[in-house]
C-alpha cells in the first residue's frame, strides 16, 4: 500500500502526516507513507487545497484533517 501526504509543511499538513504514520502504525498495516511537498507534483494529483490523502495513487480527499477514526476508516477500506 502506497500512501502519500500532500502537502508544503503547513501545520495541518504535518498534522494529517503525523495522524496517518500512526493510523498505519495502529492498524498493523505495511504501507509506505511518503510526504509529498513539491508544489508541481501536488497539482498533478489536481488537489488544489492541502493537505490532501492520496492511496494507490487516488486522491481520497483534500483540504482538511479528518478525525483519527475517519482515517483508519478510509485507510482499511482503501487497501
Amino acid at each position: 500500500m502506497e500512501i502519500k501526504i500532500l502537502g508544503p509543511g503547513c501545520p495541518k499538513c504535518k498534522t494529517l502526516d503525523k495522524l496517518t504514520r500512526e493510523a498505519v502504525s495502529e492498524l498493523g498495516i505495511t504501507a509506505q507513507v511518503e510526504k509529498e511537498e513539491d508544489i508541481m507534483k501536488i497539482m498533478e494529483y489536481g488537489v488544489l487545497q492541502t493537505p490532501g490523502l492520496v492511496i494507490n495513487g487516488k486522491v481520497l480527499f483534500s483540504g482538511r484533517v479528518p478525525s483519527a477514526s475517519e482515517l483508519k476508516g478510509i485507510i482499511t477500506k482503501n487497501q
